[in-house]
Order: C-alpha cells, then structure tokens, then sequence
C-alpha cells in the first residue's frame, strides 16, 4: 500500500506470503541472468484488501534491490472509460523524459501510431487500426525493455484497467517470451465482462504458472500482527477478535488496528467487544459517517477528488469543490489525517500530475459511491468544463461528460462528437461509440442526428458490422445525409453488410440507391459497388446478364476519374473469371491505372472503395502472367498497412496475397512464410471470414506444391479448411485445393466428389479459367484409370479454355495434364510442348514439374538435372525428391 505506516504495519499484506515472493524473487533472478533471458509473467488474484498492492511494492523492492528498472501503473474504478489509462501511466513517463528526436528514434516506424495512443504524439487525420496501435505498444515495450534492461513492469488492479490497455496486455503476454522484461499483474476474480474478460484470461493463460489467488491471513498471522502493532500485551481472545471481525483481510486489519492506536483501546478481553464498531468506521457506511464528521467543507474536497479520480491536485479539487485555496488546504489536512487521502507514494514509480490520491481503492469507491446520484451528475458536469479549460481536451473531458444525464444539450452533443474523433484517431473505438451513443441519447437536433448516427457506425464498423448496420440504416432513413455524403453511408453499410456475410443485402443496398440516382460519378460508385458485390458472391449462380450488363457499362469509360477506373478493374476481374483473353484482361487492367500506378483517391488505405478493388486488380495481374506489376501492387499494400499500422485484417489480406505472388512466382518457401504470417494475423480477427480462408486455402496449396502432404492436412485439419464454403470468392478456389488434398492423403472418392463439386460451381457461375478452378486437370488425372474417356473429354476442355485465355501457363499446365493422360511418345510431345510454354511463364514450379516429367518420358538425364535444380529453386522437395529418385534409377519411366 501507498501510505506510510509503522514498520510492523507496513509489511502486515507480507505476512504469510512467503511463497508469492519466493515465486517474484525467482522470475526476478531469471530476468536478470543477461539479456537474452525470456520474458516472464506473474499473476495474483485476489479480492479487495488481501494485500495485491503491498505484494507489488514488495516486488519493486526485491527487483531495484537486483538493480532492475520497475515501472508501474493501476487501474481505477472510475476510470475504466479513459481509453490508454494504465498503459499510459506505465509507459509514459519513460517516454516523456526524452527528447521528442530520441523518443521518435526509440519507437521508430511505430512512434506515428502508438505514439497518439501514449500520449506523446499528435495523432493523424484518419481513423488508427485498434491492432496496430496494439502491435505499436508491444513494440514501444520491447524498444524500451533493450534500453532499460533489466525491466519489470506492475500493474496493479487490472479488473479496472481500461480495455485498450487490456487488449495491449492480452497481446503482450502471448509475446512475452520474446522480450526480456518481466511483467507481475494483480487483479480481483469476476468484476470484469465481455471483451476486458477475455483479453484477462489471455493474459492468465500466458503466465508462467497457475494464477496465484492470495488468501487471507490465519488466526495466528492475525495475533502476530496484533501484537507487532500494539504491544507483546494483546491478549489471546482480543487478537482472536481482531481476526473475525476482519475475517483475516490485511488491510482491514491495518485500519482496525490503527483505529485502537488511535482511539487508546486496550488489548484486552474484556474491550474486545468493541472492535466491530471501530471495524464499521473504517469501511462502507462507517467512512461515510466519519467523513462526514470531518466537516462539509472536507466531505465536498473528498467528493470532488472521488470525481476528479485521477492527477487530484489541490487546486483542481478545489475548484470543483467551490473552495477557496486556503479552505481546500486545510481540507486536504485533515484528509490526509483521517487516512483518506495521501501523498503519492514516490516508490511506486507512478507519475502523477496531482499532489494526492487516496488511500485504498476501496476508500475511494466508497466516497464516489456516497455521493448523492443528482449532486454526482452535476459534479461531473462541472469536472468536464475545468478540465477542458484546462486545456486537456474533449477527450479528457468525456470521462465525466458520459456520466452527465440528457438535458438536449446540442453543444454537449458537439464536445461528445469531437471526444469520439480524437478516441478514433489514437485506435480507441470503443470508447468512441461510448461518447457517440451517449451523444445520441442528448438528443441532438435533427439535422445532426443522421450525421451522429453516421459517426457512430464509423466507430463500430471494425468491430461491430451488424450494429453499423443498424446505425446506417436509421441514418438513411432521416433526412440530412445528401449528395456525397449519402452515397459513402450507402457505399458503407454494402460493406458493413459483406462483413457481416449479408452478401446477397448489399448488392440489393446498393442497386435500389443507384436507381435513385441522376447519372453522375455518385450512380456510378454505386453501380460499381453492386457488381463488385456481386463479383465476390460466391453462391449458386451470377445474376442473368451481369457480365454483358457490366461489359456495356464500362465499355465506354477511359478512366477519367475513379467511378470509371472501378468499372473498368471490374470489367477486367470478371473477364479473368470467365477465362476471356488474358490481353483484355490486361488492357482494361492498365486503363485503370494513371501512369502505370495507382490514381489518387485508390491508394491501399483509402476508405472510399476499400480493399476488394485494389485485390481484383491486382489479381487480374497476378493470374495473366503479369507477375511483375501483381507483385508490386502486392507489396505495396503491405507497406502501405505496415506504415499506417493497419495489424488487422487488411495486413493478413496483404501477407496472403503477397504469399500467392510469390506461389506463382514458384518461390515456395516465401510463400510458406508469408501465408503463415498471414494465416497468424487472421487468427485474432476472427475465424471464418473471407481473408481467413484466403490465408488457409492458399497455404495448404503451397504445401501441397511443396510436397509436404502431411503437413498440408494438418493445416486443413487445425483452421477447419472443409465445408461449407464462405458465400465470397476465394483466391484459389477452396473447393478445387480441397480436392487435390484428398487425393494426396489417399482419400481419393472423396477428392473425386470435391471436384466434382467444384464444377458444379464454376458452372453455375460461369468461372471457366483453368488457372484460377484448376479443378479439371486434377479431376480428369484422378479420373484417368476408371473413367478414361471422361478423362480425356476434361483434359480436352481444359486445354479449349486454356487456349482461349492465352497465358504462356494456361496453355502449358493443359498440356501437362493431357501428357499425364497419354503415354509412350505422344505423352512425350505433349511433356515437350508444355515445357516450351512453361519455360516462357513467369511460374517456375510449373516449369519445374513439367521439366521433370518430360525428362522422366523421354529418359533425358539433362532435363532431369535441370528440373531438379529448378525444384529445388523453388523448395519444391516433392518434386526435387521424385527426379532424385529418377535419377538414381537411371532415368527409366515415369
């Protein structure tokens, strides 16, 4: 605890906590060892007054004693609401003591986004990734741990901890063992739900044992502090009444026994009766009752400082204490004496803004919670104008102003608007919806009501798809949001709706705005809109006429503004679905862009068309052999995210399709990684959206291409990649890669049934590009034994369509698949011919594979070493093994 107190009273919380400091004392020492140690992490529950603070101070002790750096931070109860509380007061000070240039050297490419969020760099223009700032903390964390080796941070009181700092706390911990620091946490069990609950058990599970739940002291403990406290005299029986009047609760028990110091009672039986009056003063009614005794002037600094909650300097409680400077001194005294207030303590490290705070977080609840509900409302009224004129900003002033009751207050609506965009700007959009739909119970007048509600669904819309929906709707249904604002809530809720797998309502969404509009570059975003919808929709079958209706839209456009360039990427992704000439393809591509890049208002984190376009785009590349361009856009998106700090599910699409770039490129263990990275990312978005089974689908293809079987089923088996299919297009086709792994593990029925499958779907929507549904070649070589005339037919169609589009593999991989059907000298001319084509295609493990075969028919050892050197280029080992293997058998037959 933070108070001064007598040497036997101050260490009364360590009493019988031999085995939580024999456990701090030991993950202190393996910190210490050098600077490579792992990281380690402590928790200790328990509940209120059991002693979790002075068991912190105890851990700062032993860890300066070892020379380590401590940092520390708590939660409060009021002050859960403040986004970043705790793990500003962990990180700042350290932060605040450089120079802006070091700091900003320090944290490096993280400081513009977790810098906001720590409160020592102005924030951006535009809306912070909540799991880029978080990934920005960690980093700030494991900067300064290098430079403060050895550090130990505590946090005490986690249960009140904001949920920024919990979902920073949650991420940390399941690093920890990458950084050498060492983090002890205490919190309460319960007290907290929902989302902090969940990031609380994260941080549980990451701890290196069992979370430790302290227990309240024994009868003996209690009599051996008793008599610590007031002399070897106490008798046995008024010790024991200590014991069951505090139930054994440490610091009840440090205020019990200061209350008979005070009051001069003797330690005796017969005055042992009157300790449960002395316990009652010290705790709930009883402190009330006590304060109120001090005087109203000290009752009103107490409840002004329970409001403030935080940096409670004199001057500013007084003030809100309506005060003058001398009475609020005098106050302050007189608290101080009580035991309800005090001085920070220096040794726990915390900065502090303010000259006071109280006690125990358990005097403090019972203050705030004894003002009267109306004069508590008023109050914080009042705290959110002095801290605004004191220039701490809308954000600051939120806390108190979301506890104010409605009053139709249009310019309380305007300071909650303003709060909500400085909390989205540093990644908190919680606590921006908390301030949005606080503004909207005001009310505010009508003609900002749509647009608050606009807001709202902003905040919510990473987090929560089907309450932006809502939102969006309500505020299309008023008037107030028009022109192009209108279009971008439309365009918005289409996305909100995809997000929350309503595919089929947002193409609706969007066509019925569209039909309402004049034509103009607004109908056509919203036309766009609704056939790039569409183009993802997955399901039975295309809407009639979609791709002549989209086709004739965009013919005429040239790519004078963005409208047009959406058009005419979406007219070219359709055509490479549909498998029409890659050259088309390729041509409408370049027509989108100006001068070969981007145009302005389509960069990677532009808001206005989101992710889905930039991706058709840059797979039209990818899959027409234009690896060069695909790859470049690729890239750039994940510099682009890494740079904003987007870490959520536009950074795990980036990795994904830089992953595929380099799977068609044939640089399969890149690939490998990037798609494991991706497939990381994706996992704490969520499971079962669209990117997750991007990164899943696309990295059990390369495993399978690098021969790892086993571990491809593994991958499938752990991420769920098997039916059902999501309702959006995956990029490769999840049923087509689902039943090559079949056929690889032996089930071969079942992969026969899963192609089968797959061309029913391609059918159905007209997706008749062998590159992009590889399902025939695979289904006509597992075919090529029971069914070879149905076999041929497919290797046939195959080849039809591969010729219509045009690309150097297309053509190649046909004709690879209609020489794996064939034998003797034709299997040879058709092995011959693939590799002719191949060799001209950017894809080199299908060059690989087609090198080998041919050299495997046609019993050529140069081929063979050839293909082997490419195999192994590629980290082909599957491939690489079988020409080994045909080698060292002297090259006889495949």
């Amino acid at each position: 605890m933070t108070e001064v107190r007598p040497t036997a009273a101050a260490s009364a919380s360590l009493w019988e906590r031999d085995e939580e400091i024999a456990a701090v004392t030991r993950a202190v020492e393996t910190l210490c060892t050098d600077r490579s140690s792992p990281g380690g992490l402590l928790v200790f529950r328990a509940e209120a007054g059991l002693g979790k603070t002075a068991l912190l101070a105890e851990t700062r002790r032993i860890a300066e004693a070892r020379g380590c750096t401590v940092w520390s931070a708590r939660g409060g109860e009021t002050l859960r609401s403040v986004p970043f509380n705790v793990v500003r007061q962990l990180l700042q000070p350290a932060l605040v003591s450089m120079l802006p240039e070091e700091a900003r050297e320090y944290l490096g490419d993280w400081y513009d986004i977790a810098g906001p969020a720590l409160g020592i760099a102005e924030p951006g223009d535009r809306q912070a990734d909540p799991q880029g700032v978080c990934d920005g903390l960690v980093a700030a964390v494991r900067r300064l741990a290098r430079r403060d080796w050895p550090l130990v941070l505590l946090i005490d009181d986690a249960h009140w901890a904001d949920q920024e700092t919990l979902h920073w706390l949650a991420g940390f911990a399941e690093r920890i063992d990458e950084i050498s620091v060492l983090v002890v946490v205490t919190r309460r069990p319960e007290e907290v739900s929902g989302a902090s609950a969940r990031h609380l058990d994260t941080v549980a599970a990451a701890a290196d044992a069992p979370v430790t739940t302290l227990s309240a002291l024994t009868p003996d403990a209690t009599a051996g502090l008793t008599r610590a406290s007031l002399g070897e005299h106490a008798d046995a029986a008024f010790c024991r009444e200590v014991w069951a009047v505090t139930a054994g609760n440490p610091y009840e028990t440090v205020e019990l026994l200061a209350k008979v110091q005070d009051t001069e009672l003797e330690p005796v039986e017969a005055r042992a009766g009157e300790l449960r009056e002395l316990n009652r003063s010290a705790r709930g009614g009883g402190l009330v009752a006590r304060l109120e005794e001090l005087g109203i002037d000290a009752t009103r600094f107490a409840w002004a400082a329970a409001i403030l909650g935080t940096d409670i300097s004199t001057d500013l409680v007084a003030k809100l204490a309506t005060l003058r400077p001398d009475d609020a001194r005098r106050c302050a005294e007189l608290l101080r004496t009580a035991r309800i207030l005090t001085a920070p303590d220096p040794a726990t490290g915390r900065s502090a803004d303010g000259d006071l705070e109280f006690v125990h977080p358990l005097i403090a609840s019972a203050v705030y919670n004894s003002i009267p509900d109306a004069l508590r409302t008023a109050m914080h009224g009042i705290a959110a104008r002095i801290v605004a004129d004191e220039g701490h900003g809308a954000a600051a002033a939120a806390r108190h102003l979301l506890e104010v009751h409605p009053d139709d207050d249009e310019e309380l609506v305007g300071q909650l608007r303003e709060a909500a965009r400085e909390h989205l700007a540093v990644g908190a959009p919680d606590a921006a919806r908390r301030c949005l739909e606080r503004a909207l119970k005001e009310p505010p007048r009508p003609e900002s009501h749509p647009q608050v509600l606009y807001e709202l669904a902003e905040a919510t819309f990473l987090t929560a798809p089907a309450r932006t929906i809502g939102h969006l709707r309500t505020a299309l249904g008023m008037p107030g949001l028009r022109g192009g604002q209108r279009v971008d809530a439309v365009f918005r809720l289409s996305q909100a709706l995809l997000h929350n797998d309503q595919l089929e309502e947002a193409v609706r969404t969007v066509e019925a705005e569209a039909a309402r509009l004049r034509p103009g570059p607004d109908r056509m975003r919203l036309q766009a809109a609704q056939f790039m919808w569409e183009g993802l929709h997955a399901g039975e079958a295309a809407s009639p006429g979609r791709s002549q209706r989209l086709a004739d839209l965009a013919r005429p456009c040239t790519g004078r503004d963005n409208s047009e360039r959406a058009l005419l990427i979406l007219r070219g992704f359709d055509a490479l679905m549909h498998g029409e000439n890659a050259e088309e393809v390729a041509e409408l591509c370049d027509r989108a862009l100006v001068n070969g890049r981007l145009a302005p208002g389509l960069g990677w984190t532009d808001t206005e068309w989101g992710i889905e376009l930039l991706l058709m785009l840059a797979n039209a590349y990818g899959f027409t052999d234009r690896l060069d361009r695909a790859e470049t856009l690729y890239n750039e998106a994940l510099r682009a995210y890494e740079t904003a700090g987007w870490s959520g599910g536009h950074l795990a699409l980036a990795h994904a399709y830089v992953g595929i770039g380099h799977r068609r490129r044939g640089r399969l263990k890149e690939a490998e990684a990037s798609l494991r990275e991706s497939l990381r990312l994706a996992e704490r978005v969520g499971r079962g959206l669209p990117l997750y089974w991007s990164a899943t689908c696309s990295l059990v293809d390369t495993l399978l291409a690098r021969g790892h079987v086993e571990q491809a089923w593994e991958v499938a088996e752990e991420h769920g990649f098997a039916p059902p299919y999501p309702s959006t297009i995956v990029l490769p086709d999840p049923r087509s890669v689902r039943g090559r792994l079949l056929l690889a593990v032996g089930r071969t029925k079942e992969g026969i049934n899963e192609l089968e499958a797959a061309e029913k779907a391609a059918a159905a929507r007209g997706h008749h590009n062998p590159v992009l549904v590889p399902w025939a070649a695979d289904l006509a070589r597992a075919l090529s034994t029971e069914d070879p005339a149905r076999a041929a037919r497919l290797a046939v169609d195959v080849r039809r369509q591969a010729e219509r589009f045009g690309t150097d593999t297309a053509i190649g991989e046909a004709l690879r698949c209609a020489a794996d059907l064939e034998t003797g000298q034709r299997a040879v001319r058709l092995y011959a011919q693939a590799v002719t084509y191949l060799e001209a295609s950017p894809c080199q493990y299908e060059h690989a594979a087609a090198r080998i075969e041919f050299g495997i028919a046609a019993r050529s050892a140069a081929d063979l070493h050839r293909g082997l050197d490419l195999a192994v280029s590629c980290g082909a080992d599957g491939l690489a093994d079988r020409a080994r293997a045909a080698l060292n058998a002297g090259v006889g037959p495949a």
